[in-house]
């Protein structure tokens, strides 16, 4: 009995350490990845959707909340409860889309984000993010399609060089090199930002070698994750597999699992096998 009583509260000890988060991807590895606990942001959204339960912004806001957390599978709830609501909402749709690619369910997000573009065709959020979807499915020439309507319409320097950067990626793995290159020429003085996608494109450019990318400053998961991924599918448009490999490797390792290159990371090496 003791013995019962003891491991019980060992499992219930280890579930507080963890946050008591609710599991909210599971990989082909076995390997769980939880959301995140919530700060205050969360419980300020929920009182105020308390307050109106139909408010559409207001549940907007408490799926925002939540997927600033990490809690995806409880934003895609309160953005299918917002559907429910609002079937013609197309933010809705890009939003729930965009979580259901976080937690790796890409034909619902291929399906939502589809849906969000029927309703509004220049949707950058539902553009972008569907491109996602199809890159890590395998579809460049898709992928392609998309990420060129969405660099034009591109909100701010970190997005428009998130765009450029997937765009260039799509059209050099659709084997449409000469446009991929275009792409860096036409835009060479244009990506402003100063994020991972920004070094990324340098390295395409020549700017940078492979061993300049990372920076003693790059540690967090996220950071670490997208500019892996960044180094190996450099490698893998040069042919280069064996030295690919190791970078994906590298970024399906860290912690940022919610990162579009540790996503992208996960296909290639499904496909490498």
């Amino acid at each position: 009995m003791r013995s019962c009583l003891a491991a019980a509260l060992m499992v219930l000890t280890l579930h507080s350490a963890t946050g008591a988060q609710a599991v909210q991807y599971r990989s082909t590895a076995g390997i769980e990845y939880r959301g995140g606990v919530d700060t205050g942001a969360v419980a300020r959204a929920e009182s105020a959707l308390a307050v109106n339960p139909k408010n559409v912004e207001a549940i907007l806001a408490l799926g925002l909340a939540q997927a600033s957390v990490m809690q995806y599978r409880e934003a895609i709830a309160t953005f299918t409860r917002g559907i429910a609501l609002a079937p013609n909402n197309p933010v809705l749709y890009r939003w729930r889309g965009h979580r259901y690619l976080s937690v790796r369910e890409l034909d619902r997000a291929r399906t939502d984000l589809e849906r969000g573009l029927s309703l509004d065709s220049a949707c950058y959020g539902c553009l972008y993010h569907l491109g996602i979807v199809r890159y890590v499915q395998g579809d460049f020439s898709g992928a392609a399609d998309l990420f060129a309507r969405a660099l034009p319409i591109a909100p701010e320097p970190g997005e428009f060089a998130g765009s450029v950067d997937w765009l260039w990626s799509s059209l050099s793995r659709a084997g449409r090199k000469a446009e991929a290159q275009a792409v860096l020429d036409a835009h060479a003085d244009s990506v402003t930002a100063e994020n991972a996608y920004a070094r990324r494109i340098q390295l395409y450019r020549g700017v940078i070698g492979p061993d300049q990318v990372f920076t003693p400053e790059d540690t967090a998961g996220v950071q670490v994750a997208t500019l892996s991924y960044g180094v190996g599918n450099w490698y893998l448009v040069r042919g280069d597999i064996a030295k690919a490999r190791p970078w994906f490797e590298r970024s399906v390792a860290t912690s940022g699992w919610p990162a579009f290159g540790f996503i992208a990371s996960e296909a290639e090496l499904r496909r490498l096998r």
